[in-house]
């Protein structure tokens, strides 16, 4: 079983009140999708590994983003997944800037790109 992280607890509460729903719900859909999940802080963002790099958070001023590490690899019939800010995106998310947690996908969908991304290890 996966275990949280004091220092996820301590970015998420420094987090702007905007963006501390959004990693809440977050977090808790990786958990939710992968038990076994491992928690860190990596290049300044939480982190979360599981069997190696696994997908990561942040939070800036106006925006949020989430991302998979090998998303590249994750079935997207329905078109969820964004380009990164790297290759012409809004964001350096997959995602887009979050600004609530009503612009992240359903629950059901994030699941499924938690358990497709648990299955790339």
């Amino acid at each position: 079983m996966g275990k949280r992280s004091p220092a996820i607890d301590n970015h998420i509460g420094k987090a702007a009140d905007f963006a501390k729903p959004i990693l809440e719900h977050l977090r808790e859909l990786v958990h939710k999708g992968c038990p076994e999940v491992e928690e860190t802080i990596k290049w300044g963002m939480p982190s979360f590994d599981y069997k190696g790099p696994f997908c990561s958070m942040a939070s800036f001023k106006q925006h949020a983003v989430f991302s998979f590490w090998k998303g590249a690899l994750l079935k997207d019939p329905k078109k969820y997944l964004q380009p990164r800010s790297a290759d012409g995106g809004n964001a350096m998310g997959f995602f887009g800037r979050l600004t609530s947690v009503n612009d992240i996908p359903s629950n059901a969908v994030m699941l499924d790109f938690i358990k497709q991304a648990k299955k790339t290890k």
